[in-house]
């Protein structure tokens, strides 16, 4: 395996997580098949569907082993007083190694998104994943609105929405031009940041 953060204390669990992450990496949510999971854990279906009983199961498992990653990049910083603009900096930073040097998490979060957007059981794990993440970029919004870092009359949920909208739609679009994920990084700080 790798050694991607899964925070579960049952090692068989983190296995069969990081397993389901590098299947769906390869062949995509539609792919992913029980057996396939077990084979690279190297257990049989019984053992398998112990650990995860079934397809809910292994959707909340493979959103708890995201969460897990996004905190643990997260935790990599020294908890310090930071400047909203700072912070958001921070947000693009990370969401550029998650995508950079985690490719697993990053095509995982994306295939679970869109069968989320297909199916309503995945859709009710998935949200408050995501959720989490527009309110953190809200709550940078709001506080820099005050504090003049952003630029007056900035939205913070809209705001919110286009930097996820934004670090995102490449995954999504085929039609996508190639733009490197760091210079839309930059742009996005230019459209919110007030320039000193």
């Amino acid at each position: 395996m790798t050694n991607d953060t899964v925070r579960d204390d049952n090692p068989r669990r983190r296995e069969i997580a990081l397993a389901a992450r590098a299947l769906i990496a390869e062949h995509g949510f539609e792919g992913l098949r029980t057996r396939d999971i077990a084979a690279r854990v190297g257990i049989n279906i019984a053992t398998l569907h112990y650990h995860v009983p079934g397809k809910a199961a292994l959707v909340e498992l493979l959103a708890s082993s995201l969460r897990d990653e996004f905190i643990a990049v997260k935790d990599r910083h020294p908890e310090v007083t930071r400047t909203p603009r700072e912070r958001l900096r921070q947000e693009l930073d990370d969401y550029i190694h998650i995508r950079r040097d985690k490719p697993q998490v990053h095509q995982a979060m994306g295939e679970l998104m869109i069968r989320a957007k297909r199916d309503p059981s995945v859709e009710a794990i998935m949200r408050p994943l995501t959720a989490h993440w527009h309110a953190c970029l809200a709550g940078i919004f709001t506080e820099g609105a005050a504090d003049g870092s952003f630029r007056s009359g900035c939205d913070p949920q809209a705001a919110a929405s286009i930097v996820i909208g934004a670090l995102t739609w490449r995954g999504r679009s085929v039609a996508a031009p190639e733009v490197a994920i760091e210079a839309i990084a930059d742009e996005l700080m230019n459209a919110f940041a007030v320039l000193t």
